[in-house]
């Protein structure tokens, strides 16, 4: 493609929820957009909307747990727009049960997409990032993965291990000019949330001091300060979306 500006960033379940509303967000701060995601209807269609903003965009099918698609993913967006230069570890997937009901296979699904996945996803965008000088690597983690969650003891662990993978990588590429930092989203509008008992819903707003759920927005906004200029000398850094509620 040609004429585009030196802004490519790529987001893993960017299809809808809170990865939509960060290609969005991204895509109005003047990046062009990889919309990487299983579901490949809904990637398009966050594509043509982007598209519609002025921006390029492509979407891409991609189950992050494969490393085949993970490198397809990577290889076709340096293709088409020769570099990445903001990665945003998004895609994630809950399958909640309480401990002693969890199934191995619903523990393993959970890590092997949330975490594995993120793995994948960044260690096969180091290189060209590297190559380049610069980069910037955005995982979103989740106050789950510092509180902890009845019922979401693999989710939790997820989430938690995320943290201190973006520590151990912000520590290995700093030299580099490649900062990794984490958002800890909360309680968040989404799809996701929507489907909860509404005594639970009341439980959670009870006790953010907020006394509101956030939305998909707010979370796209950090991101895009983390992708930016602003935020060059912050690094391993694990920002909370959540309205108060881990105040400590």
């Amino acid at each position: 493609m040609e004429g585009l500006k030196d802004k490519i960033a790529l987001v893993t379940g960017g299809a809808n929820g809170i990865g939509k509303a960060i290609v969005k967000e991204l895509a109005q701060q003047g990046y062009h957009m990889v919309v990487a995601d299983i579901d490949l209807d809904g990637a398009q269609n966050t594509a043509k909307e982007v598209e519609n903003l002025g921006q390029k965009a492509i979407a891409i099918k991609a189950d992050i747990s494969k490393v085949d698609d993970v490198k397809n993913m990577i290889s076709k967006t340096l293709e088409i727009f020769e570099a990445i230069h903001i990665l945003v570890n998004n895609a994630g997937i809950t399958r909640d049960t309480l401990l002693m009901r969890m199934k191995e296979e619903d523990w393993d699904l959970v890590l092997k997409i949330n975490l594995k996945g993120a793995f994948l996803c960044t260690q096969n965008v180091i290189r060209p990032m590297m190559k380049n000088k610069f980069g910037k690597i955005i995982n979103i983690s989740s106050v789950i993965g510092q509180m902890g969650n009845v019922g979401q003891a693999n989710y939790a662990a997820s989430k938690a291990g995320l943290i201190g993978f973006t520590k151990s990588v912000a520590k290995e590429v700093a030299s580099k000019n490649i900062q990794v930092n984490a958002i800890a989203p909360g309680f968040i509008e989404t799809e996701m949330t929507h489907e909860l008992p509404e005594d639970v819903k009341a439980l959670y707003l009870a006790n953010i001091p907020a006394k509101k759920a956030g939305t998909p927005e707010d979370v796209a906004r950090v991101v895009t300060f983390l992708a930016s200029a602003s935020s060059n000398y912050i690094t391993g850094q694990t920002i909370r979306v959540d309205g108060g509620l881990l105040i400590a």
